[in-house]
């Protein structure tokens, strides 16, 4: 059994969760982008502001900054929830989590179309257990470098980020840690319906192609 969050605290979760969505919604991809000369990214490829995407413009660097940036502020949305919330941290921390995801995949600044989530959940997994964040970044770059396919990387970080969430917190999958991870992996692998067809029928597009 978990301990239920006190009436009290449901006012600071509420604005951990904003904060968090807000920190989420920076299109840092968008950003970069425009401000290093590669235009709209939405324009470009699969329209998706995400690194994956940036790299199809072949800007390097730009689509590298964008995926520590997006990584960055997933974990800078868990180390909030955390500092700011005294009781019941390990519920700051999940809530933070999910919600910075959100705010990626449906930030309001651009009519809720954002990115996929794969970047800021991975940030937001090192922040809620530095192993399994760590793990599952492995995961995600072996399995794009033997497939040359990102999406292939990231569904598979991403179906096993509440498996090691649970096994590494406990054996409680309905912990709030393992719970938010199964939610974020849920939202990342909901956001990649499109890929996943693409990759059964084999037309997903391999990394680094760059697109006009």
């Amino acid at each position: 059994m978990h301990d239920a969050v006190p009436a009290f605290a449901l006012p600071l979760l509420a604005a951990i969760a904003l904060l968090s969505y807000g920190i989420g919604s920076v299109p840092f991809g968008l950003l970069l982008a425009q401000f290093g000369g590669a235009g709209d990214i939405r324009r470009i490829g699969s329209g998706n502001i995400g690194a994956t995407n940036v790299l199809r413009t072949g800007r390097r660097g730009l689509a590298a900054a964008t995926l520590l940036l997006d990584g960055a502020k997933g974990a800078f949305a868990v180390a909030c929830g955390f500092i700011l919330s005294p009781f019941h941290t390990e519920q700051a921390m999940a809530v933070a989590a999910i919600f910075a995801v959100l705010g990626h995949c449906f930030p309001v600044w651009l009519k809720f179309h954002g990115g996929k989530g794969v970047a800021t959940g991975l940030g937001a997994a090192l922040a809620l257990d530095w192993r399994v964040g760590l793990a599952c970044c492995a995961i995600w770059l072996a399995v794009a470098r033997l497939t040359r396919i990102s999406s292939a990387g990231a569904l598979s970080a991403f179906v096993a980020l509440p498996v090691l969430l649970t096994l590494l917190n406990g054996g409680d999958p309905g912990a709030p840690i393992p719970l938010a991870g199964l939610l974020i992996a849920a939202l990342v692998l909901a956001r990649h319906h499109g890929n996943i067809r693409r990759l059964l029928s084999g037309a997903e597009p391999r990394i680094g192609r760059k697109t006009p």
